[in-house]
């Protein structure tokens, strides 16, 4: 007897004869496929999921991440090179580094929405 005919044995030994769902065979480890576009229907449906999570992470995360270094990064170089200035006198890097950074960060969320949704809508 074949491994693959064995699985199929003990799996409807263990489902009690009762035809597993898709998805619940897509979450159960070993699960026996007895069509291979069932199976391959699974994989799409995943891949959509995590494009989806990936978009939202990268459009999120990253895209939020490239300003907050873009925009600390730009005036750290204009206080500390161009300036010269004693940072100590406006209380550290850090202080000079946050003002006005959450009006800022909102600001550039509402202009970027709003060039999306003119450049995207139909």
């Amino acid at each position: 007897m074949s491994s693959s005919s064995k699985r199929k044995e003990e799996s409807h030994l263990l489902n009690g004869g009762v035809k597993q769902s898709t998805w619940g065979k897509a979450f159960c480890s070993n699960a026996v496929w007895e069509e291979k576009d069932e199976f391959l229907d699974v994989i799409y449906w995943f891949r959509q999921i995590i494009a989806i999570i990936l978009g939202v992470i990268w459009g999120v995360v990253f895209c939020s991440a490239f300003f907050c270094v873009i925009n600390a990064g730009l005036l750290y170089v204009y206080f500390s090179s161009f300036q010269q200035i004693d940072e100590e006198e406006y209380g550290g890097t850090w202080e000079l580094t946050k003002e006005g950074f959450m009006t800022s960060f909102a600001l550039f969320l509402v202009v970027w929405i709003i060039f999306y949704t003119a450049l995207h809508f139909d």
